[in-house]
């Protein structure tokens, strides 16, 4: 049982801490407070293999701020839906970046998570103006993602669809597409998808020992993916330069970009729809 309290509002619910989770590890990995010994014994076991796992998730974290402010500042966009969206962050969660730009942005964030859900319905609360939304649904459930994504953003004008760090948990080559292109058919022409994804790419071998110790112990499936098998979640999309790279290296500022780490990033743009169409 978990009794949390945040800003006189008390959260109640029901959290299971003794397998590791995958969000948990992550919040670990990213200095986080909200993890139990089991995540953080996962998390320590995996970065033994794979010391630069724990660079990668900052590097992921930094560009999802980033994206989110390219996106709301340069792009225009004012609606985020954020699926897979993990344990909320102490600063820069995609609300607080989007309304930082535009205070009227709209954000809705996507989790199948308790505890996840537990923080950021106390937490994630969002400007006046704008707004900020939570459902429980899991990632492959696209009928309810856009069902219920609807009640706060206007699926007819264009949406930044978040995807990070989400696929690598549907194993299933086919059925990960099928997420993406289900989620796909629901934006308007303008929208734009992100996607961050661990490849294998760089030293495949310990990469997947160090998925493979924290499955053992009881820690959710989960893949990497080849640089070309991330940009294939692309197909049928514009995307923007620079392609599918390191997330150190998208957009980052002061040029050169740091080293490549083991999380790969794009953002592709959903094209105009033909005449007649």
């Amino acid at each position: 049982m978990l009794l949390w309290q945040a800003d006189e509002l008390t959260v109640t619910t029901k959290i299971n801490s003794t397998p590791p989770n995958s969000a948990r590890v992550w919040d670990y990995w990213l200095g986080g407070k909200d993890n139990y010994p089991a995540d953080r014994d996962a998390g320590d076991k995996a970065a033994e293999i794979l010391p630069e796992i724990i660079q990668a998730a900052r590097h992921d974290r930094a560009f999802l701020s980033r994206v989110v402010r390219y996106l709301a500042d340069d792009v225009g966009i004012r609606q985020f839906l954020d699926v897979g969206a993990g344990m909320p962050a102490a600063v820069d969660n995609t609300h607080q970046v989007a309304q930082r730009v535009a205070p009227d942005a709209r954000v809705v964030y996507v989790d199948h998570d308790a505890l996840v859900l537990a923080h950021a319905r106390a937490l994630l609360t969002g400007t006046l103006e704008g707004a900020c939304d939570h459902i429980d649904a899991d990632a492959r459930d696209v009928e309810t993602i856009v069902c219920e994504a609807a009640r706060t953003l206007d699926l007819a004008q264009p949406v930044a669809l978040l995807l990070l760090d989400i696929l690598n948990y549907i194993v299933d080559d086919t059925e990960a597409q099928a997420t993406v292109e289900g989620l796909v058919a629901a934006l308007a022409p303008g929208s734009h998808v992100v996607i961050a994804h661990p490849t294998a790419s760089l030293d495949g071998e310990r990469a997947y020992q160090a998925m493979q110790v924290v499955m053992d112990m009881g820690g959710a499936p989960v893949t990497a993916r080849s640089p070309q098998q991330i940009a294939g979640f692309f197909d049928g999309l514009e995307l923007l330069d620079p392609g599918v790279v390191s997330c150190s290296r998208w957009r980052t500022e002061p040029w050169p970009p740091g080293q490549p780490v083991l999380q790969y990033c794009g953002v592709a743009r959903v094209p105009d729809r033909e005449a007649g169409r």
